[in-house]
């Protein structure tokens, strides 16, 4: 039981670093400190960066789901499906921007945060993806995908747009194409 609350104090203390400074700035001697342990203690339980990096990111997503894609195949409307899935992908990125760009940004510094991003992140987007461009043009399935991605969705936050507003502006674009 001990070992499971060190871990878990741990583990919620890189969540904390990794959505604040980032994965690549977060140092083992600040993680240890916030945690409340040793930096031998961290070692202990997360050997590599690969192994806290998991652990973080599954504690991280089991608080902060992404949005459910099982219902948006019941939209028939390919251009009302968009809006809905944009809209609700845009209110989970403003509800979480900062790890999300944290870790996005820290990918090319971190090679154990690429491999993770690699094998949760495209799956994820990918899925989106064929949900919502079924039979798609290749210009639709394009703006779709730049719709995706969340500096998309910074750079129309940016200028005022909610994330409805966000959403609709992508799926007249989209319709569009």
């Amino acid at each position: 039981m001990a070992e499971e609350d060190t871990r878990r104090r741990i583990t919620e203390a890189a969540v904390d670093l990794h959505g604040t400074v980032g994965p690549a700035r977060t140092t083992v001697a600040e993680l240890a400190r916030r945690a409340g342990v040793s930096r031998v203690t961290v070692y202990n339980h997360f050997p590599d960066d690969a192994s806290l990096l998991a652990a973080c990111s599954a504690h991280w997503a089991e608080r902060n789901p992404p949005p459910d894609l099982s219902a948006w195949p019941s939209i028939a409307d390919v251009d009302e499906r968009l809006r809905v899935a944009l809209g609700e992908l845009y209110e989970w990125y403003g509800a979480n921007e900062a790890m999300l760009a944290n870790s996005e940004r820290d990918a090319a510094l971190v090679p154990a945060l690429a491999g993770l991003r690699a094998r949760r992140t495209t799956p994820f987007r990918e899925a989106m993806l064929e949900l919502l461009t079924p039979a798609a043009s290749p210009d639709r399935r394009a703006l779709v995908a730049v719709g995706l991605e969340l500096r998309t969705w910074q750079a129309l936050a940016a200028r005022g747009l909610s994330p409805s507003e966000a959403a609709e502006l992508m799926g007249r674009a989209a319709a569009a194409a």
